[in-house]
C-alpha cells in the first residue's frame, strides 16, 4: 500500500497546488513579525524630562528658546552620567514667581544649582516625540520603566505557555481548526490591545496574544510541510522562516509612516482577519486524517491535488496509508529526552542553544531599539541581512554540515558584540553595519538550531524534543526585556558584554555536538526505542 510521501512523488512533490498554499501560508509568517518584536516601535522611548508647573508662562515671557528653557529649568542636562536625574528629577521651586530672572531663574533660590533640592516628577513628563508610544500614554518611565519590560515579558510568557497546549489541540482537532482557532484569537486580541484603556487590560491582552500567535504560526508551518514531498521540506521550511523577516522590514516602513502606537496596532492587526478566509482556500492536512484514520477525506484531498498539479491519481495509488513505523505506536515522555547518555547530552546542550539563541537575537534587536539614533533606519538595515542569513543555510547545510555553520556563526554574532564596546559613538554608519554582521551571523545559528533539533532526536520523540527545547526560547524571551533595558540604565553597553559572553559559550556548545544524522540511523533508533518498550 503507496503511503502519502509515495503518492507526492507521483503527483507532484512542490507543484503548482503546493506553490499557491505556500504564498498562502507564508502570510502568517509575516503577520507574526509585529507580534514579536513589534514592541521596539509600539513602545520607544523618546528623550523626555520632568514636566515642571509655570516653566511654559516663565519661558514665553523671556522668550527662551526650547534649548535655552531646558538648560535653566532642567537639572543635570549635559552632564555624562545624569540622565537619570535630568530625566526623572525636576528642582523643587515654585517657577510660578514673577520676580524670577529671565538671565538666571534659579540665582533666585540658590547661588549654586547643586544646592537646589531635587523632587520627583510629581506633574508627569515632557516627550520630545511628534508621535506617542506605549511609554509616553502610560508614563513607563523612571520609577515605571519595568513595565515596559512586563509588556514584552508577558507576549514570551504566552508563547511559553501556549506551546503546551496548541501541540495538543493540532493533534487532537486537526491542523486546520486550530489553525483558524489561533488566527481569530490573535487578531482579536491585537485589536483589543490597540484599544486597551489602561496597563493592566493592555498586559492582558499581550499575553492572550502571545498564548496562541506562536500556535498560527506554527501550524502553518506544520500545514506547510506536510503538503510538500520530503524532497522540499528543508527549504520549504527555511523560507517560511524567512517571510518572517520580511515581516520585519515591512513593520519598519509601516511604523515610520504611523508613529501613533495605538494606530500602528490596529494597522497590524486588523488585516490578519484575512487569514480567517483560509477555511475555504487550505485544506486540512491528508497526513492528520490518515492518522485519525480518515481515510476517505485523505484520499478527496489528495486527489485534488493531483487534479490541481495536473497528474490525476491513477486507480492504484487510491489506496493510502501511513508509514510503516513500529515506533509510532509507542508513547513518549520526557524520560526519554534524558534516558540514555547522548540523547541526555544532546538534549541539555540544545536546550542552552535555543535559550542563548533567543536572547542574542531578541537582545540585538530591543538593543538597537534602546539606543539607536534612528530607529527606523537602523531597524530596516538589520533587518534586510536576514535574507543572505538564510540564503547561506540553504546553499551551505548540504555541503558543509550543521556544526561548523552553527559554531562559526555564533562567534561571529559574539565577536560583534564585544567589537562594538570599542567603537565610537560618533562613526554611526560603523557601528550599524558591524550591528548588522552580528544580526545575520545570529539569524543562522537560530534558523540552524531550528532545523537541527529535528535531526536529533528518533522519530517516536521528534515532536517532543522539539516543543520541550525550543521551550527555552521562550524562557529566555521572558527575561531578555529586562536584561536589555535595566542595563542600559547603568550603561549603555552592558548588555553587549552579556550577549558577547553567552555567545562564546554557546560556540562551545556548539562545538561539543556530533553529526546531527547519527541519532536518526536505524541502529540507535532501534536501541533507543528497545529501552523505552
Amino acid at each position: 500500500m503507496p503511503t502519502l510521501d509515495d503518492i507526492l512523488e507521483h503527483i507532484g512533490e512542490f507543484d503548482l497546488f503546493q506553490k499557491q498554499i505556500f504564498l498562502v501560508l507564508c502570510l502568517l509568517s509575516v503577520a507574526f513579525a509585529p507580534i514579536f518584536v513589534g514592541i521596539v516601535f509600539l513602545g520607544f522611548i523618546p528623550d523626555h524630562h520632568c514636566l515642571n508647573p509655570g516653566v511654559s508662562e516663565l519661558s514665553k515671557r523671556c522668550g527662551w528658546s526650547l534649548e535655552e528653557e531646558l538648560n535653566y529649568t532642567v537639572p543635570g542636562l549635559g552632564i555624562p552620567g545624569d540622565t537619570f536625574i535630568s530625566q526623572c528629577r525636576r528642582y523643587d521651586v515654585d517657577w510660578n514667581q514673577t520676580t524670577l530672572s529671565c538671565t538666571d531663574p534659579l540665582a533666585s533660590f540658590a547661588s549654586n544649582r547643586s544646592h537646589i533640592p531635587l523632587t520627583t516628577c510629581q506633574d508627569g513628563w515632557v516627550y520630545d516625540t511628534a508621535g506617542s508610544s506605549i511609554v509616553t500614554e502610560f508614563n513607563l518611565v523612571c520609577a515605571d520603566s519595568w513595565k515596559l519590560d512586563l509588556i514584552q515579558s508577558s507576549v514570551n510568557a504566552g508563547f511559553f505557555l501556549g506551546s503546551m497546549g496548541i501541540g495538543y489541540v493540532a493533534d487532537r482537532f486537526g491542523r486546520k481548526v486550530c489553525l483558524l482557532t489561533t488566527v481569530f484569537i490573535s487578531s482579536l486580541s491585537g485589536v483589543l490591545m490597540a484599544i486597551s484603556p489602561n496597563y493592566a487590560s493592555l498586559v492582558i491582552f499581550r499575553l492572550l496574544q502571545g498564548l496562541v500567535s506562536k500556535g498560527s504560526w506554527t501550524s502553518g508551518y506544520i500545514l506547510l510541510t506536510e503538503f510538500v514531498g520530503p524532497a522540499y521540506r528543508r527549504t520549504v521550511s527555511i523560507v517560511y522562516q524567512m517571510n518572517f523577516t520580511v515581516g520585519l522590514v515591512v513593520l519598519s516602513g509601516i511604523a515610520y509612516i504611523i508613529p501613533y502606537w495605538r494606530w500602528l496596532q490596529l494597522t497590524v492587526s486588523l488585516p490578519t482577519f484575512l487569514f480567517l478566509l483560509y477555511y475555504w482556500c487550505v485544506p486540512e492536512s491528508p497526513r492528520w486524517l490518515l492518522s485519525q484514520k480518515k481515510n476517505a477525506r485523505a484520499i478527496k484531498i489528495v486527489d485534488h491535488i493531483a487534479q490541481k498539479n495536473g497528474k490525476p491519481l491513477t486507480a492504484n495509488l487510491k489506496a493510502l496509508s501511513l508509514e510503516d513505523d513500529d515506533t509510532e505506536k509507542l508513547s513518549p515522555s520526557i524520560k526519554d529526552l534524558f534516558r540514555t547518555p547522548q540523547i541526555r547530552r544532546h538534549t541539555l546542550i540544545l536546550m542552552y542553544l535555543w535559550f542563548s539563541a533567543s536572547m542574542l537575537y531578541q537582545g540585538l534587536i530591543m538593543y538597537m531599539g534602546a539606543t539607536s539614533a534612528n530607529l527606523y533606519l537602523d531597524f530596516f538595515y538589520s533587518a534586510l541581512v536576514e535574507f543572505p542569513a538564510s540564503l547561506i543555510i540553504i546553499f551551505t547545510i548540504d555541503r558543509i554540515g550543521r556544526r561548523y555553520p552553527l559554531a562559526a556563526s555564533n562567534f561571529i554574532g559574539g565577536v560583534v558584540c564585544l567589537i562594538m564596546l570599542f567603537l565610537p559613538e560618533d562613526i554611526h554608519w560603523l557601528k550599524v553595519t558591524v550591528t548588522c554582521v552580528g544580526r545575520m551571523g545570529i539569524t543562522i545559528a537560530a534558523q540552524m538550531i531550528c532545523l537541527v533539533n529535528a535531526e536529533l532526536y528518533p522519530t517516536f520523540i521528534r515532536n517532543l524534543g522539539v516543543m520541550i527545547c525550543s521551550s527555552m526560547c521562550d524562557v529566555a524571551g521572558i527575561i531578555t526585556p529586562f536584561i536589555v533595558f535595566r542595563l542600559t540604565e547603568l550603561w549603555h553597553e552592558l548588555p553587549l558584554i552579556l550577549f558577547g559572553r553567552e555567545s562564546s559559550k554557546k560556540t562551545k556548545s556548539a562545538f561539543r555536538q556530533k553529526n546531527p544524522t547519527m541519532l536518526t540511523t536505524e541502529r540507535e533508533r532501534r536501541g533507543l526505542c528497545r529501552m523505552v518498550c
